[in-house]
């Protein structure tokens, strides 16, 4: 098929519409490899339809040479770039010669960028001169590098956003006030919004699942890409930038949309909105897909607009560093912490503690982290579980034993305080009739590890074999929290009747 449309290309017969099917056929298994071999030695040809007269032709070429990457075609694709005149073409030159090795062309490439970033385009050239910008600005960054900013703030007074699991807000807001008196904080829908001074306190709260920063004349715009870009780049983004971080300009960002719109909507006006960013700001604010300092994140809202929130990745979440390894499988570090936080009135100092499900080792490094125990012991029938879960708890500067067996094969000398655990749940391989026998065993063994004034802490997605299972082997159950209705999660606390 590929030298059947090569042969047409060769003889002018439909060119821009066979050069598109060639350019689909490369997509199949050896496709490039068959072109390049049907192509060999009539390079010549397919430069040659860089200058043909049908726009769309010269478009289609400088694609699939790119998409073919043989060297031979760099300088032209450069050349044919310099001298194309439909603003709509020139983007995909640059497409095409991303594939390349093109450092020698880089003075020029930002020489034009400056020259784009200065012109007032006229409206029905805007869209393109906006996206030959994004790929000229894309092809800098991959060859130069971000420069990194540091942040230096921390003793501002800012205005945040705690987000937090939903039912619990007042836990992470308590934990705030305690460590941060002053705060003026209210619980929302999501979280907790606060304006603290200072950011101490960081660190030390496990409960919330993101930090993030509500900038002055910024917090909400239409939901139309230019009046958001326009809002954005008047507010005071980049003074807080400025403030908060060493070193000039410019920032790298990223956008976020957290909207109901169909993905190729929310797409293209993600892309729209950071383009005009960029122009507005005069480059001082650079959009970038991989090494962004701070994220720009627009939630719908009830009016039909966005709420705009900040988040910065210069600003370190040390507070997980340790969980350098996890599986599929693996419970989020936060839930772990906060599923230890509503449990500590349950729990003592010194314990003897046990999880018979410990994957890489979370839920009892978060108890540990809560309240100091003894001696802790983890089991997983999986190997490479045990290893990972050995270097998050070294990371973690603690002392946890930890043994690849499975947990119906588990013995022990002693009895335990305490059992934690993120009971296993159907996934993958595992069916639901697998997590009910592998539940009614758990239960059914459990109560032979555990002292008569023992404990369990179980996290479960299956809160119905936990209500009648642990009944039907002699434990009560004496308090429960609900993580996620959508996902079924709970915690348990349970005793012996």
């Amino acid at each position: 098929m590929i030298k059947e449309i090569w042969d047409q290309i060769v003889n002018n017969q439909d060119t821009r519409q066979n050069l598109s099917r060639l350019r689909q056929e490369l997509k199949g298994a050896r496709g490039r490899e068959q072109a390049v071999s049907c192509m060999a030695g009539a390079e010549e040809r397919l430069i040659g339809l860089l200058q043909d007269e049908d726009a769309k032709v010269r478009k289609n070429a400088a694609l699939l040479m790119g998409e073919l990457g043989k060297k031979e075609y760099l300088e032209p694709l450069f050349q044919a770039y310099r001298a194309e005149q439909q603003m709509f073409v020139k983007s995909s030159y640059l497409i095409a010669i991303k594939n390349f090795d093109y450092r020698n062309y880089l003075e020029y490439f930002k020489g034009r960028l400056n020259e784009l970033s200065e012109v007032e385009a006229p409206p029905e050239n805007l869209k393109h001169i906006t996206e030959e910008i994004r790929q000229l600005s894309s092809m800098i960054l991959t060859i130069e590098g971000v420069k990194s900013h540091v942040f230096t703030g921390s003793e501002d007074v800012y205005d945040i956003i705690l987000l937090t699991n939903r039912n619990f807000p007042e836990v992470t807001m308590k934990e705030l006030l305690d460590l941060e008196p002053e705060a003026k904080a209210k619980i929302f829908n999501a979280g907790i919004m606060a304006r603290v001074t200072g950011l101490d306190w960081m660190d030390k709260i496990r409960t919330y699942q993101d930090l993030l920063f509500v900038v002055k004349g910024m917090r909400t715009c239409p939901m139309d890409a230019g009046q958001a870009a326009e809002i954005i780049v008047k507010s005071q983004l980049l003074d807080f930038l400025a403030r908060n971080h060493n070193g000039g300009l410019p920032f790298y960002f990223r956008v976020e949309l957290k909207s109901r719109m169909e993905l190729d909507k929310r797409s293209a006006f993600a892309k729209k909105l950071s383009s005009q960013i960029e122009r507005l700001s005069d480059r001082k604010l650079i959009n970038t897909t991989s090494n962004y300092e701070f994220e720009i994140r627009l939630i719908e809202n009830k009016e039909g607009g966005f709420n705009i929130l900040l988040k910065l990745y210069t600003l370190k979440d040390r507070r997980f560093s340790y969980r350098k390894e996890v599986v599929p499988t693996s419970i989020k570090a936060v839930n772990a912490a906060l599923a230890v936080k509503l449990t500590e009135k349950y729990r003592k100092e010194d314990a003897q503690v046990l999880d018979p499900f410990c994957g890489v080792g979370t839920m009892l490094i978060e108890r540990h982290k809560a309240v100091k125990a003894n001696t802790m012991y983890g089991v997983d029938i999986q190997e490479e579980a045990i290893l990972k879960s050995r270097k998050n708890t070294e990371a973690a500067g603690q002392i946890i034993h930890y043994i690849n067996r499975d947990f119906f094969e588990f013995k022990h000398e002693y009895l335990f305080d305490e059992i934690i655990t993120d009971l296993p749940f159907s996934i993958g391989r595992k069916t639901e009739e697998e997590i009910k026998s592998l539940y009614q065993s758990f239960f059914a063994s459990a109560g032979h590890f555990l002292k008569p004034d023992g404990i369990m802490v179980l996290y479960s997605r299956n809160g119905e074999y936990v209500r009648k299972m642990s009944v039907e082997n002699g434990f009560a159950v004496v308090d429960v929290f609900e993580i996620s209705l959508k996902e079924g999660s709970y915690v348990f606390v349970l005793k012996r009747k």
